[in-house]
């Protein structure tokens, strides 16, 4: 794995950009809506019609040119909307990234293609509200197509020494929740910057995810339900890949290794032999990713609040 990225946007993309000189007509809050194409859909029409009048101040496409992703860019049409299409195959983190880059307001409303398809509902007072939280990220209620609800509460649990995040299928306002189901949520950019962003080097999605959220938590942001903010899927909800790959090691040696005292965190030499239980890396190699994320532990020891074991501990207090 590549060295773990210390600032925002460590990795340089390339991709193309299409259209967005014009600002929509309506414009009622300086928020950035952010749809991440993840799949090709014959509805690029009705996204951006139902996505034109709510009164973003900008409104940004982000798709890939792998084969079946990409098709005509409908520039014409819709010159309000700016098109970012990378050049080369990348992660939802990845394009949530460049679009954050992109943006040019201070809050940014990211949405994967599914959820733009219905009808779309965000209002002047709604935005309002999410801004008074003055939060790193609010998370809508979801539902499938069939109007059943998704899940969107997450909480992070461990049982002899083994976390895993439990689901939770309440959507209480205010509730707190470990990470934004399928990336959809109401985000502050500047402090998704101070964050770093998503770690191109995680290329898991759920582990990217889980990577940035559990880091947002450590460092003393809160993620919650704002259940006044709600999408609906028009296809079916994507499934997730768990598995604990590698991907798992870097999440594992970023966000449950370190260990918070007094005013930081720091990574002790003796849970080395831990991590090396926990992979089947070869000697050199478990040596080389562990003493990589020392290091970035040291680079930020002082931006931690807490470690796993208080962020378990403390949840929902």
């Amino acid at each position: 794995m590549n060295t773990i990225p210390s600032i925002f946007n460590a990795r340089v993309i390339n991709y193309t950009v299409s259209g967005g000189g014009e600002v929509p007509d309506k414009v009622l809050f300086p928020v950035t809506c952010l749809v991440i194409n993840r799949k090709n859909t014959q509805y690029k029409s009705r996204i951006y019609d139902n996505l034109a009048d709510k009164g973003f101040a900008q409104i940004i496409s982000v798709e890939t040119n792998q084969k079946g992703i990409s098709g005509e860019l409908p520039v014409k049409d819709y010159p309000f909307v700016k098109f970012l299409v990378t050049r080369e195959n990348v992660t939802c983190g990845d394009m949530i990234n460049i679009g954050m880059q992109e943006a040019e307001n201070p809050y940014v409303l990211v949405l994967p293609n599914e959820l733009c398809e219905e009808k779309v509902q965000f209002t002047q007072t709604l935005y309002e509200k999410l801004v008074e939280k003055e939060q790193f990220c609010l998370v809508p209620r979801l539902s499938d197509s069939n109007r059943k609800p998704v899940p969107v509460m997450f909480r992070p649990e461990s049982k002899k020494s083994v976390f895993f995040v439990e689901p939770d299928f309440s959507a209480g306002e205010g509730e707190h929740t470990l990470y934004a189901a399928d990336f959809a949520g109401f985000y502050n950019r500047q402090k998704f910057i101070q964050l770093g962003g998503f770690d191109y080097t995680i290329t898991s999605k759920y582990w990217q995810k889980l990577d940035l959220f559990f880091r947002a938590w450590l460092w003393g942001e809160k993620v919650t339900v704002a259940s006044a903010m709600e999408f609906f899927y028009s296809a079916a909800v994507p499934d997730e890949d768990q598995s604990p790959d590698l991907s798992y090691l870097r999440f594992y040696l970023k966000n449950l290794v370190p260990v918070f005292k007094t005013d930081h965190a720091y990574i002790p030499v003796s849970s080395f032999f831990a991590f090396k239980l926990r992979n089947s890396c070869g000697l050199n190699e478990s040596l080389s990713q562990f003493s990589g994320a020392r290091k970035w532990t040291y680079q930020n020891r002082y931006r931690f609040k807490k470690d796993a074991v208080m962020l378990i501990e403390e949840w929902g207090k």
